[in-house]
This record gives C-alpha cells, structure tokens and sequence, in this order.
C-alpha cells in the first residue's frame, strides 16, 4: 500500500503487532456497503464511468456473498479489513478495482464503517432492552397488589406495592434506553468523504452518498469527523448505568431470596447447586450479572483513557477503540438474553412477605402522619411515636397490637379510628401521592410506562430499517429521484 515511500519490507513482528483483523474483520459487511456507496457517488460526480461502476458494484457484491459464506479469508499481510477487500477486488477487477480508494482515506472509512456497524448493534440491543421493560411491565402488573416491605439503609422502613418496586426498575431502566438512543442518535452523521483529516480536492458529494447509506446527515467538519469517538463514550456511558441498574436489582432479590427474608422464589432454571451442600439453591445467574458489571466500567474507564491526551485528528491510538467496545457488546447482549426470562418466572411468597411486618413498626410513619392530620406538629409526632416504639421495644410488643387504650397513655392525641390504619395493605393504600405506592397510582405508572415504552420502541424501530442486511440490498440498486 505504502511502497512507493518506503525502502524496505514492513517486519513480520511489527506486522503482527499493528494488524487489526481480530478486530475489524466483523466489519467486513459494513466496509463492502461503505465501498459500494462510495463508488456510486464517484460515477455520480463522473470521477469513474458509470461501466466501471457498474464493475466495481459487481464484484463488490461477489465478496459480500463470499463474507457471508465463509470463503473469503482474510490475509494478516493485508493488515485488515479494509486493505483485505480492496485487495480482492483489485484481484477481480484489475486497475478499475484500484479506482475504489479515489478521493478517500482509511480514516474516513473506518470512522463510516464503525458507524453503520454499530448503528445496527445499538438498534438490537435497543429492542432487547425494550424487551426487557416489557417484562418489568408484566411483574408490575402481576404483582401491583402484593405488599412486600420496602427498605432504607437495608431496613425495613414502609409496606410498599411490589409492582411500585418493579416500576421503580422500569424507570430506570426507560432513562438507559433514553441513554442509548442519545448514542444512536450521535453516530448518525456521515463521515465519509472527509479524507484523511483536510477532505479532497476531488468534487465529491458528501450528500449523496450519505443518503445511500441513510444517514440523517453529514458530519460538519472532516477533523471533528474523523477523530471524534463521542458515540462510542455515550454507547459505553449507557452500558454502564445499563449494568449498574442490573447490579442493583440483581442485589435485592439475591437479598430477598435468602432464608433470612425468604419472599421471593427464583425459578430452579436460573439457579444451581453446590458441589458439596445438598440444600443449596443459589443465585448464579443474579451474582454473575452484579459481578459483570464491574466488566462495563472497566470497558468505559479503557475507552476514556484511550482518548485522554490524543491530539486531534486520526491517531493510530484508535485502532484500539474496538476492543473495550466489542467486549461491552458481547457483555449487555448476554444479560439481555437471561435476565428478563430471569426475572418474568420471580414469584413471591405472599405470606412470607406480610410475616415481615409482624412487629409492625414498619407502620410507625402512619402513626405519625395520622397526628399531624390532627393538628400536631410533625417533629412533636415523630418524637411521641418514637418514644411508642420504644416503649414496645423494652416490652417485646408489635406496634400494631396496641390497644386504644394502650395508645391513649402513650399518646393522648390516638383515638380508636387508627387501628384500621395500622394494616400493610391500608399503608400502601394512603400513599396516593403522585409516584407514590397506592395501588391505584401504581396503576397509573403502569400505563404512563407503557406510552413511555411504545415511543421508546419506535424510535429504536426507525433504526431497524438501516440493518446491514437490508442495506447491503439496497446499496447496489440505490437512486435518488
């Protein structure tokens, strides 16, 4: 490629060192669907005849065809996946195949190819994790009116809707979504045609061809074009929250599921055994997905410090973008594929989950809200409760099993319509705050989630159609009116 300038072979060593097929060569499709828009809008700007057009097209669909059956192998010594399929070509074709790399660099082409690759891989994950909020959506309303204890500081604090706790994760999870469209969004400006870092002296149609490849538009600065990896930081930026949100949520019901709180039942599917315990049941699936976790940060930390201190423009730093990223992908495809069947097979031990709140002082905030709804000062409530819950704590009594009586010498102000407060599921009822755990307002979020989620799915569908495979078809009969 370079042997006009350089007066001997590269080394094998160094060749092996700098080659970056075991990176780039899952781009092959990509840079074919590149190549055959760059040619089209060289005819289109009469750089080359519409006859070798026509040529290059052609056999640039013959090594599509011989990428996807596996025939083609790529060589080391061709360094990689763009070098490769140019190469091939000009194997077919002779000096018209030589005409492909007019008016372009490997700067800008691995800057496109990188982009209709992972447009496509973001747009599956996107429905994968919209897959996932399904799910959430389903547990929600299965279990809206199931009380379970709700929990700060790991101690029970209120009763709670457990279908308020599963759209808690619905939440989170639509703001990942939001992430990762925020990513998508980024990469859909077209580089190519920005050459090595200046742009050309050749009258290329930028336009055109980002057309073809159905780009919304095309990069304003060829530098800022070829240089920037901001998608890439807002893909890895995403994973991360994506996989900490799964940590945490991995974490509760690891928790919940022990012997010690022991409402939640996972399915025997997602579970194994120990090597040496007969009763062992344990939750592998959940730790393997806290513990990859740390495995997304770490892309994100290498991808960040990648960039730290580059100059502007193409530094060959960026070969190494790929590997963090191919990793992270691999990653959140894998626990996109168990966590949701994971977590729609959940049950809950309904009884297991009320016994929690025997002693009742998970009901002590009711106490006193029920005061301050008769005139008493919140901070003069929270102290007489306190001082209640003491007062049962020294004697070994549930709060819930005082008498009036009882309440009225520890608090003057309790009168007999407070012990039908004093039930979990009368808690969760009166929560009914906007966001709060009422039934009827997890009801609510239920439905606004599932809005959220049909906009959040046909946004990633808009992507669906730009699929290399449905571009691969359309790159070769492309035409603007």
């Amino acid at each position: 490629m370079w042997k006009g300038r350089f007066s001997e072979d590269i080394e094998r060593t160094v060749l092996d060192f700098t080659q970056s097929l075991d990176l780039d060569w899952r781009l092959a499709l990509a840079d074919v669907i590149c190549s055959a828009a760059h040619v089209r809008m060289l005819s289109r700007v009469k750089l080359i005849s519409p006859q070798e057009c026509g040529a290059i097209l052609s056999a640039l669909k013959q090594i599509a065809d011989e990428i996807k059956s596996g025939k083609f192998v790529p060589k080391v010594e061709l360094e990689d996946v763009h070098m490769n399929i140019e190469a091939r070509l000009i194997e077919l074709l002779g000096s018209v195949g030589a005409k492909l790399h007019t008016g372009r660099s490997r700067n800008d082409q691995i800057a496109t190819t990188m982009r209709l690759y992972l447009r496509e891989e973001l747009s599956k994950l996107g429905l994968s994790l919209c897959h996932m909020l399904e799910v959430l959506l389903r547990c929600a309303e299965r279990h809206v009116d199931v009380v379970v204890p709700g929990y700060t500081h790991l101690q029970q604090a209120q009763p709670i809707s457990l279908g308020h706790y599963w759209m808690a994760q619905f939440w989170a999870f639509l703001r990942d979504s939001d992430l990762l469209l925020y990513a998508l969004k980024g990469l859909d400006e077209s580089p190519l045609g920005s050459g090595a870092l200046a742009g050309s002296t050749l009258p290329l149609d930028r336009h055109y061809a980002a057309s073809i490849l159905r780009f919304s538009g095309v990069a304003e600065n060829s530098i800022d074009a070829i240089s920037q990896r901001d998608y890439m930081l807002d893909y890895h930026h995403f994973a991360v929250s994506f996989m900490l949100h799964c940590s945490r949520l991995c974490e509760d019901l690891i928790i919940w599921n022990t012997s010690e709180f022991g409402w939640i039942r996972l399915p025997d599917g997602f579970c194994t055994g120990s090597s040496m315990m007969p009763q062992k049941k344990n939750p592998d699936v959940l730790e393997l997905v806290r513990g990859r976790a740390s495995q997304a940060i770490g892309c994100f930390v290498s991808m960040a410090t990648l960039l730290k201190g580059l100059p502007m423009a193409y530094d060959r730093d960026l070969q190494e973008d790929k590997r963090s990223l191919w990793a992270s992908l691999e990653l959140l495809a894998s626990v996109t594929d168990v966590l949701p069947p994971l977590l729609s097979r959940v049950d809950v031990d309904e009884r297991r989950a009320l016994d929690a709140f025997r002693d009742g002082f998970a009901l002590a905030t009711d106490v006193a809200e029920y005061l301050v709804a008769k005139g008493v000062p919140f901070r003069e409530a929270h102290q007489k409760v306190g001082q209640a819950v003491k007062w049962c704590l020294e004697r070994g009594r549930a709060l819930n099993s005082l008498s009036v009586e009882e309440w009225k010498v520890l608090i003057p102000e309790v009168e007999a319509d407070l012990i039908g407060l004093l039930v979990p599921e009368a808690a969760v009822e009166r929560r009914r705050t906007f966001g709060g755990t009422a039934f009827a307002e997890v009801r609510r979020q239920i439905k606004s989630g599932k809005g959220r989620l049909e906009k959040a799915l046909s946004e990633f569908e808009v992507y669906r159609e730009c699929v290399l495979e449905a571009l691969l078809g359309q790159v070769f009969t492309f035409s603007v009116s």
